[in-house]
Protein backbone atom coordinates (compact mmCIF):
# COMPACT_ATOMS: atom_id res chain seq x y z
CA UNK A 1 0.00 0.00 0.00
CA UNK A 2 0.97 3.10 -1.00
CA UNK A 3 1.24 5.86 2.22
CA UNK A 4 -1.15 8.77 1.78
CA UNK A 5 1.33 11.33 1.01
CA UNK A 6 2.98 9.74 -1.58
CA UNK A 7 -0.59 8.86 -3.26
CA UNK A 8 -1.06 12.53 -3.02
CA UNK A 9 2.12 13.86 -4.71
CA UNK A 10 1.71 10.78 -7.38
CA UNK A 11 -1.87 11.99 -7.89
CA UNK A 12 -0.71 15.57 -8.28
CA UNK A 13 1.91 15.20 -10.93
CA UNK A 14 -0.21 13.01 -13.19
CA UNK A 15 -2.68 16.03 -12.98
CA UNK A 16 1.12 18.02 -14.39
CA UNK A 17 1.21 19.11 -17.69
CA UNK A 18 4.73 17.47 -17.46
CA UNK A 19 6.10 14.47 -15.15
CA UNK A 20 9.76 16.71 -14.85
CA UNK A 21 7.66 19.66 -13.21
CA UNK A 22 6.66 16.82 -10.52
CA UNK A 23 10.01 15.35 -9.60
CA UNK A 24 12.03 16.58 -6.77
CA UNK A 25 14.74 19.34 -7.80
CA UNK A 26 17.35 17.05 -6.73
CA UNK A 27 15.90 14.17 -9.72
CA UNK A 28 16.32 17.19 -12.00
CA UNK A 29 19.06 18.40 -14.33
CA UNK A 30 18.44 22.23 -13.89
CA UNK A 31 18.32 24.35 -17.09
CA UNK A 32 19.34 27.79 -16.88
CA UNK A 33 18.21 29.17 -20.61
CA UNK A 34 19.80 32.51 -21.84
CA UNK A 35 18.08 33.92 -25.57
CA UNK A 36 20.81 35.98 -27.58
CA UNK A 37 19.74 38.19 -30.57
CA UNK A 38 21.58 39.44 -33.47
CA UNK A 39 21.90 39.37 -36.88
CA UNK A 40 22.25 36.01 -37.91
CA UNK A 41 21.61 36.63 -41.62
CA UNK A 42 22.01 39.33 -44.13
CA UNK A 43 25.04 41.72 -44.50
CA UNK A 44 25.35 42.04 -40.66
CA UNK A 45 25.41 38.73 -40.20
CA UNK A 46 28.94 38.32 -38.52
CA UNK A 47 28.23 39.69 -35.85
CA UNK A 48 25.46 37.25 -34.68
CA UNK A 49 28.62 34.37 -35.57
CA UNK A 50 31.16 36.41 -33.50
CA UNK A 51 28.40 36.41 -30.61
CA UNK A 52 27.83 32.64 -30.66
CA UNK A 53 31.67 32.23 -30.97
CA UNK A 54 32.42 33.99 -27.85
CA UNK A 55 29.20 32.58 -25.87
CA UNK A 56 29.72 29.20 -26.88
CA UNK A 57 33.82 29.69 -26.18
CA UNK A 58 33.41 30.90 -22.47
CA UNK A 59 30.56 28.05 -21.58
CA UNK A 60 32.95 25.53 -22.76
CA UNK A 61 36.00 26.65 -20.88
CA UNK A 62 34.16 26.47 -17.36
CA UNK A 63 33.65 23.41 -18.89
CA UNK A 64 29.97 23.09 -20.21
CA UNK A 65 28.23 24.50 -16.95
CA UNK A 66 27.82 27.88 -15.24
CA UNK A 67 28.08 27.86 -11.79
CA UNK A 68 26.80 24.02 -11.66
CA UNK A 69 23.97 24.25 -13.84
CA UNK A 70 23.61 23.35 -17.69
CA UNK A 71 22.61 26.27 -19.97
CA UNK A 72 20.91 26.32 -23.22
CA UNK A 73 21.49 29.47 -25.70
CA UNK A 74 18.94 30.20 -28.11
CA UNK A 75 19.53 31.95 -30.44
CA UNK A 76 16.76 35.11 -32.62
CA UNK A 77 17.89 36.36 -35.89
CA UNK A 78 16.88 39.91 -35.87
CA UNK A 79 18.37 40.48 -39.36
CA UNK A 80 19.70 43.90 -39.32
CA UNK A 81 18.04 46.99 -37.74
CA UNK A 82 14.40 46.10 -37.18
CA UNK A 83 12.98 47.89 -34.12
CA UNK A 84 9.52 45.68 -34.63
CA UNK A 85 10.73 42.03 -35.14
CA UNK A 86 13.32 42.47 -32.45
CA UNK A 87 10.29 43.64 -30.01
CA UNK A 88 8.48 40.31 -31.24
CA UNK A 89 11.47 37.73 -31.35
CA UNK A 90 12.05 39.10 -27.31
CA UNK A 91 8.29 38.81 -26.25
CA UNK A 92 8.50 35.18 -27.91
CA UNK A 93 11.74 34.24 -25.63
CA UNK A 94 10.33 35.78 -22.58
CA UNK A 95 6.73 34.56 -22.90
CA UNK A 96 7.07 30.91 -24.51
CA UNK A 97 10.46 30.04 -24.73
CA UNK A 98 10.73 31.59 -20.55
CA UNK A 99 14.23 32.76 -20.93
CA UNK A 100 16.32 33.87 -17.54
CA UNK A 101 18.47 35.83 -19.35
CA UNK A 102 19.08 37.90 -22.94
CA UNK A 103 22.16 38.95 -24.85
CA UNK A 104 23.07 40.47 -27.43
CA UNK A 105 21.66 43.43 -29.28
CA UNK A 106 24.18 44.89 -32.47
CA UNK A 107 22.02 47.94 -32.99
CA UNK A 108 20.38 51.04 -30.79
CA UNK A 109 17.47 50.89 -32.20
CA UNK A 110 16.78 47.07 -31.28
CA UNK A 111 18.11 47.26 -28.26
CA UNK A 112 15.45 50.51 -27.22
CA UNK A 113 12.78 48.26 -28.87
CA UNK A 114 12.98 45.99 -25.66
CA UNK A 115 13.32 47.83 -22.86
CA UNK A 116 9.99 47.92 -21.74
CA UNK A 117 9.72 44.32 -22.20
CA UNK A 118 12.01 43.10 -20.42
CA UNK A 119 11.64 46.16 -17.58
CA UNK A 120 8.14 44.23 -17.47
CA UNK A 121 9.72 40.87 -17.21
CA UNK A 122 12.18 42.05 -14.50
CA UNK A 123 15.03 39.74 -17.36
CA UNK A 124 18.39 41.15 -17.04
CA UNK A 125 19.66 41.89 -20.28
CA UNK A 126 23.53 41.90 -21.13
CA UNK A 127 23.82 44.31 -24.20
CA UNK A 128 27.02 42.63 -26.13
CA UNK A 129 27.82 45.35 -28.78
CA UNK A 130 24.84 48.22 -29.06
CA UNK A 131 26.70 51.32 -28.47
CA UNK A 132 24.48 54.34 -27.65
CA UNK A 133 24.61 55.78 -23.93
CA UNK A 134 21.36 55.91 -23.25
CA UNK A 135 20.55 52.20 -23.64
CA UNK A 136 21.11 51.57 -20.01
CA UNK A 137 18.73 54.52 -18.83
CA UNK A 138 15.70 52.99 -20.97
CA UNK A 139 15.52 49.66 -18.09
CA UNK A 140 17.29 49.13 -14.76
CA UNK A 141 17.65 45.21 -16.30
CA UNK A 142 20.19 46.68 -19.14
CA UNK A 143 23.44 45.56 -18.52
CA UNK A 144 26.25 46.46 -21.03
CA UNK A 145 30.01 44.94 -21.56
CA UNK A 146 30.82 46.40 -25.02
CA UNK A 147 31.36 50.00 -24.87
CA UNK A 148 29.75 53.76 -25.75
CA UNK A 149 30.73 55.90 -28.28
CA UNK A 150 31.54 58.63 -25.62
CA UNK A 151 33.97 55.87 -23.81
CA UNK A 152 36.00 55.74 -26.56
CA UNK A 153 35.71 58.78 -28.36
CA UNK A 154 36.25 61.78 -25.71
CA UNK A 155 40.13 60.17 -25.27
CA UNK A 156 40.60 60.28 -28.88
CA UNK A 157 39.74 63.99 -29.01
CA UNK A 158 41.53 64.96 -26.08
CA UNK A 159 44.80 62.80 -27.89
CA UNK A 160 43.83 65.08 -31.23
CA UNK A 161 44.32 68.34 -29.29
CA UNK A 162 46.87 67.65 -27.66
CA UNK A 163 48.75 66.36 -30.93
CA UNK A 164 48.09 70.25 -32.52
CA UNK A 165 45.24 69.13 -34.53
CA UNK A 166 43.12 72.14 -34.85
CA UNK A 167 40.88 71.93 -37.79
CA UNK A 168 38.32 68.10 -37.96
CA UNK A 169 35.18 67.10 -39.54
CA UNK A 170 33.03 64.43 -38.50
CA UNK A 171 31.77 62.16 -40.48
CA UNK A 172 29.11 59.61 -39.11
CA UNK A 173 26.61 57.13 -40.16
CA UNK A 174 23.28 58.88 -39.16
CA UNK A 175 21.48 56.75 -36.03
CA UNK A 176 22.39 56.83 -32.47
CA UNK A 177 25.93 55.57 -32.23
CA UNK A 178 27.04 57.86 -34.65
CA UNK A 179 25.43 60.87 -33.28
CA UNK A 180 26.82 60.04 -29.93
CA UNK A 181 30.05 59.69 -31.47
CA UNK A 182 29.42 63.17 -33.16
CA UNK A 183 28.46 65.22 -29.91
CA UNK A 184 31.24 63.54 -28.18
CA UNK A 185 34.22 64.45 -30.23
CA UNK A 186 32.52 67.54 -30.82
CA UNK A 187 32.14 68.94 -27.61
CA UNK A 188 35.65 67.42 -26.01
CA UNK A 189 37.46 68.76 -29.45
CA UNK A 190 36.13 72.46 -28.73
CA UNK A 191 36.79 72.47 -24.85
CA UNK A 192 40.75 71.70 -26.00
CA UNK A 193 40.57 74.71 -28.32
CA UNK A 194 40.18 72.16 -31.25
CA UNK A 195 37.44 73.54 -34.40
CA UNK A 196 35.16 71.10 -35.90
CA UNK A 197 34.68 72.87 -39.53
CA UNK A 198 31.63 70.49 -40.76
CA UNK A 199 29.26 68.14 -39.28
CA UNK A 200 28.45 65.32 -41.82
CA UNK A 201 25.96 62.37 -41.18
CA UNK A 202 25.72 59.95 -43.70
CA UNK A 203 22.90 57.73 -44.59
CA UNK A 204 23.18 54.02 -43.23
CA UNK A 205 22.46 52.99 -46.89
CA UNK A 206 24.97 54.67 -48.35
CA UNK A 207 27.35 52.89 -50.84
CA UNK A 208 28.88 55.95 -52.69
CA UNK A 209 31.39 57.60 -50.01
CA UNK A 210 33.21 59.67 -52.75
CA UNK A 211 31.10 62.65 -52.52
CA UNK A 212 31.82 62.27 -48.55
CA UNK A 213 35.39 62.43 -49.06
CA UNK A 214 35.70 65.33 -51.68
CA UNK A 215 33.45 67.60 -48.90
CA UNK A 216 36.40 66.61 -46.00
CA UNK A 217 38.48 67.48 -48.41
CA UNK A 218 37.64 70.70 -49.72
CA UNK A 219 36.98 71.47 -46.09
CA UNK A 220 41.03 72.42 -44.63
CA UNK A 221 40.25 69.79 -42.41
CA UNK A 222 43.33 67.92 -40.77
CA UNK A 223 41.51 64.86 -39.68
CA UNK A 224 38.47 63.40 -40.11
CA UNK A 225 36.86 61.57 -37.01
CA UNK A 226 34.30 58.62 -38.78
CA UNK A 227 32.03 56.54 -36.98
CA UNK A 228 30.44 53.78 -39.17
CA UNK A 229 28.77 50.27 -38.23
CA UNK A 230 31.03 47.10 -38.82
CA UNK A 231 30.90 45.35 -42.18
CA UNK A 232 29.51 47.17 -45.36
CA UNK A 233 29.48 50.48 -44.69
CA UNK A 234 32.77 50.33 -42.66
CA UNK A 235 34.46 48.82 -45.79
CA UNK A 236 33.03 51.17 -48.26
CA UNK A 237 34.40 54.22 -45.95
CA UNK A 238 37.73 53.20 -45.54
CA UNK A 239 38.27 52.01 -49.06
CA UNK A 240 36.83 55.96 -50.20
CA UNK A 241 39.28 56.98 -47.78
CA UNK A 242 42.10 56.20 -49.56
CA UNK A 243 41.09 55.85 -53.01
CA UNK A 244 40.04 59.65 -53.23
CA UNK A 245 43.81 60.50 -51.97
CA UNK A 246 42.62 62.05 -48.57
CA UNK A 247 45.55 60.63 -46.49
CA UNK A 248 48.27 61.47 -49.59
CA UNK A 249 46.35 65.10 -48.70
CA UNK A 250 47.63 64.92 -45.45
CA UNK A 251 44.44 64.34 -43.66
CA UNK A 252 44.48 62.18 -40.32
CA UNK A 253 41.83 59.32 -39.99
CA UNK A 254 40.76 59.21 -36.18
CA UNK A 255 38.24 56.35 -35.88
CA UNK A 256 36.87 53.55 -33.37
CA UNK A 257 35.80 50.19 -34.53
CA UNK A 258 36.67 50.75 -38.16
CA UNK A 259 40.13 48.82 -38.32
CA UNK A 260 38.22 46.07 -36.43
CA UNK A 261 39.79 42.30 -36.52
CA UNK A 262 36.95 40.96 -38.50
CA UNK A 263 37.52 43.36 -41.50
CA UNK A 264 40.88 44.62 -41.26
CA UNK A 265 42.71 42.21 -43.51
CA UNK A 266 40.38 43.19 -46.26
CA UNK A 267 41.91 46.83 -46.18
CA UNK A 268 45.32 45.71 -47.41
CA UNK A 269 48.09 48.29 -46.82
CA UNK A 270 45.41 50.98 -47.69
CA UNK A 271 45.18 50.45 -43.60
CA UNK A 272 48.52 51.57 -42.67
CA UNK A 273 48.96 54.14 -40.12
CA UNK A 274 45.12 54.21 -39.44
CA UNK A 275 44.77 55.84 -36.05
CA UNK A 276 41.60 54.80 -34.27
CA UNK A 277 40.79 54.71 -30.07
CA UNK A 278 39.43 51.75 -28.86
CA UNK A 279 38.84 49.21 -26.07
CA UNK A 280 40.20 46.17 -27.21
CA UNK A 281 42.52 44.66 -30.07
CA UNK A 282 43.22 41.49 -30.44
CA UNK A 283 46.80 42.35 -30.00
CA UNK A 284 46.24 43.04 -26.25
CA UNK A 285 49.07 41.24 -24.65
CA UNK A 286 47.83 39.59 -21.57
CA UNK A 287 47.33 36.14 -20.03
CA UNK A 288 43.58 37.15 -20.17
CA UNK A 289 43.81 38.00 -23.95
CA UNK A 290 45.62 34.49 -24.75
CA UNK A 291 43.12 32.29 -22.95
CA UNK A 292 40.29 33.59 -24.58
CA UNK A 293 41.79 33.15 -27.83
CA UNK A 294 42.70 29.67 -27.15
CA UNK A 295 39.12 29.25 -26.39
CA UNK A 296 37.73 30.47 -29.02
CA UNK A 297 39.67 28.44 -31.46
CA UNK A 298 39.39 25.45 -29.81
CA UNK A 299 35.35 25.82 -30.17
CA UNK A 300 35.78 27.13 -33.28
CA UNK A 301 39.28 27.31 -35.58
CA UNK A 302 37.20 30.42 -38.09
CA UNK A 303 36.28 32.27 -34.88
CA UNK A 304 37.88 35.65 -34.74
CA UNK A 305 39.32 37.52 -31.43
CA UNK A 306 37.70 41.21 -31.72
CA UNK A 307 35.24 43.47 -30.13
CA UNK A 308 31.81 41.28 -30.65
CA UNK A 309 33.01 38.12 -29.60
CA UNK A 310 35.05 39.66 -26.75
CA UNK A 311 31.59 41.61 -25.73
CA UNK A 312 29.75 38.04 -25.73
CA UNK A 313 32.91 36.27 -23.92
CA UNK A 314 32.47 39.34 -20.92
CA UNK A 315 28.71 39.24 -21.18
CA UNK A 316 28.55 35.40 -20.64
CA UNK A 317 30.71 36.36 -17.66
CA UNK A 318 28.23 38.66 -16.24
CA UNK A 319 25.79 36.02 -16.59
CA UNK A 320 27.44 33.77 -15.20
CA UNK A 321 27.66 35.57 -12.01
CA UNK A 322 24.41 36.35 -11.87
CA UNK A 323 23.47 32.53 -12.11
CA UNK A 324 25.71 31.67 -9.10
CA UNK A 325 24.50 34.93 -7.18
CA UNK A 326 20.93 33.33 -7.75
CA UNK A 327 21.91 29.60 -7.25
CA UNK A 328 20.13 28.96 -11.10
CA UNK A 329 16.98 30.79 -9.58
CA UNK A 330 14.76 32.84 -11.33
CA UNK A 331 15.46 36.61 -9.12
CA UNK A 332 15.95 39.08 -11.73
CA UNK A 333 16.74 41.76 -8.77
CA UNK A 334 19.22 39.69 -6.86
CA UNK A 335 20.79 38.72 -10.17
CA UNK A 336 20.94 42.66 -10.83
CA UNK A 337 22.51 43.26 -7.36
CA UNK A 338 25.23 40.95 -7.75
CA UNK A 339 26.04 42.19 -11.14
CA UNK A 340 26.57 45.76 -9.97
CA UNK A 341 29.86 45.00 -8.13
CA UNK A 342 31.95 42.99 -10.60
CA UNK A 343 35.03 43.40 -11.45
CA UNK A 344 37.53 41.05 -13.32
CA UNK A 345 40.46 40.82 -15.78
CA UNK A 346 38.74 40.50 -18.98
CA UNK A 347 40.46 39.99 -22.21
CA UNK A 348 40.72 43.65 -22.81
CA UNK A 349 42.45 43.98 -19.43
CA UNK A 350 40.92 45.34 -15.70
CA UNK A 351 37.22 46.18 -16.02
CA UNK A 352 33.83 46.79 -13.76
CA UNK A 353 30.62 47.20 -13.91
CA UNK A 354 29.55 50.84 -12.88
CA UNK A 355 27.15 50.15 -10.42
CA UNK A 356 24.89 53.71 -10.96
CA UNK A 357 25.04 52.95 -15.03
CA UNK A 358 25.58 49.35 -15.09
CA UNK A 359 27.50 50.15 -18.01
CA UNK A 360 31.42 48.75 -18.18
CA UNK A 361 34.42 51.03 -17.09
CA UNK A 362 37.73 50.36 -19.44
CA UNK A 363 40.85 51.04 -20.21
CA UNK A 364 40.95 52.62 -23.86
CA UNK A 365 43.65 52.52 -26.06
CA UNK A 366 45.35 54.53 -29.38
CA UNK A 367 46.15 51.90 -31.84
CA UNK A 368 47.68 52.21 -35.09
CA UNK A 369 47.64 49.24 -37.93
CA UNK A 370 50.92 48.03 -38.56
CA UNK A 371 52.27 44.75 -40.27
CA UNK A 372 54.01 41.77 -38.59
CA UNK A 373 54.57 38.89 -40.09
CA UNK A 374 52.84 39.56 -43.26
CA UNK A 375 49.41 40.06 -41.55
CA UNK A 376 47.76 43.81 -40.54
CA UNK A 377 47.26 44.19 -36.95
CA UNK A 378 46.02 47.30 -34.54
CA UNK A 379 49.27 47.71 -32.42
CA UNK A 380 48.38 49.72 -28.46
CA UNK A 381 50.48 52.78 -29.00
CA UNK A 382 49.35 53.94 -25.31
CA UNK A 383 46.65 53.35 -22.66
CA UNK A 384 44.22 56.06 -21.49
CA UNK A 385 43.35 54.45 -18.83
CA UNK A 386 40.13 53.43 -17.56
CA UNK A 387 37.02 55.13 -19.29
CA UNK A 388 33.52 55.88 -17.86
CA UNK A 389 30.82 56.38 -19.66
CA UNK A 390 30.78 60.10 -20.27
CA UNK A 391 27.69 60.25 -22.29
CA UNK A 392 25.27 59.45 -19.14
CA UNK A 393 26.56 62.80 -17.99
CA UNK A 394 24.67 65.14 -20.69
Amino acid sequence: MLDSKLRRFMVACLGASALATCLPSSAQTQTVKVGIVGPFSGPFAHYGTLFKAGAEAYIAAQGGQLAGKNVELIYRDTGGPNPTQTKTLVQELIVKDKVDYLGGFVFTPNAMAVAPLIQQSQTPTVIFNAATSSITDKSEFFLRTSYTLWQVTVPLAQWAAKNNIRKVVTAVADYGPGIDGEAAFKSEFVKQGGTVVETIRMPMNTTDFAPFMQRIKASGAQAVYTFLPGGPPNLGFVKAFTENGLAKAGVKFLGTAETDEFDLQKFGDAALGLTTSFHYSANHDSAANKKFAAALAAKNPQAVANYASVGAWDGMYVIHQMIAATNGQRDGLKALAAARSLQWESPRGPVRIDPKTRHIVQNVYLRKVEKINGQLLNREVSNFGPQSDYGLDK
